[in-house]
């Protein structure tokens, strides 16, 4: 038997699809629900906590209870090749398409901070380590806030490339300054996994604190001293994005077809 709060969770649902509350319009308020489908508060509150978790609305004091905008989910299919472009310099696995055009919410930032632990533990550095942080907030032209990137790049880079912590960094961008600057030529590890966003990066990614986020984390070696010289850590809501991975077949595997 579905509990109260799933069901009116599935009927609220319904209603957005169907149209009833477009995106950026809100929903009745707490009295309202608790008044149309005969229940209390808490009910109702578990079942947007499970539409919020979901993604489809956002729950706040002032502006109540809003239908949020999202963009298209996009299958991620993450490569290990990184390929050059000439304009861009290097072109790692990512969720855009070819020829399409990408927007920065806000203004990018650059500012020496202290180090939290994910970014610490990957650099190798204590937490709290004052270190450069680059941080830009992107997504496709047109579509809401898609992923918080956030690049840290060891005080050892910051001091052998002083231009990776200008705003401009020239053509290739700080790989390019961290490479030229006898770091090069850079390896990277990628690794991947799921957690709850900080409430910054909620606020930052239009996104429900109650919503998983997808962390991609990239850390770049440097060939000079075989230890970590900067990571760049991405930052997806989960409602906008899924890994793809296509399958193979092992020699163990292999497959003998059977006479009928």
């Amino acid at each position: 038997m579905t509990s109260k709060y799933r069901a009116i969770a599935d009927d609220l649902r319904k209603q957005i699809a169907s149209g009833r509350y477009p995106t950026g319009t809100t929903l009745p308020g707490y009295e309202a629900l608790t008044a149309e489908y005969g229940v209390g508060r808490g009910v109702i509150r578990s079942a947007l906590e499970v539409l919020e978790a979901e993604g489809l609305v956002s729950v706040a004091k002032r502006r109540g209870i809003t239908v949020r905008e999202r963009g298209d989910r996009r299958r991620l299919r993450r490569g290990t090749q990184v390929a050059r472009d000439p304009a861009r310099g290097y072109v790692f696995p990512a969720a855009s398409r070819p020829d399409e055009p990408w927007q920065v919410h806000g203004r990018p930032r650059r500012e020496t901070l202290p180090i939290p632990a994910r970014p610490a533990e990957l650099l190798g550095l204590d937490l709290d380590t004052p270190v450069l942080r680059r941080r830009r907030v992107t997504s496709p032209t047109g579509e809401p806030p898609f992923q918080l990137v956030d690049t840290w790049i060891h005080p050892r880079g910051v001091e052998d490339a002083h231009q990776v912590a200008e705003a401009h960094t020239g053509p290739g961008g700080y790989l390019d300054r961290l490479e030229e600057a006898g770091h090069g030529p850079l390896s990277w590890t990628e690794y991947v996994r799921v957690r709850m966003p900080l409430r910054e990066e909620a606020r930052l990614l239009e996104m429900p604190e109650a919503m998983p986020v997808l962390e991609l984390a990239r850390v770049g070696t440097s060939a000079a001293t075989g230890a970590p010289i900067e990571v760049t850590v991405c930052v997806i809501p989960s409602d906008r994005v899924e890994m793809v991975s296509q399958l193979r077949r092992a020699s163990s595997a292999k497959w003998e077809e059977t006479a009928s």
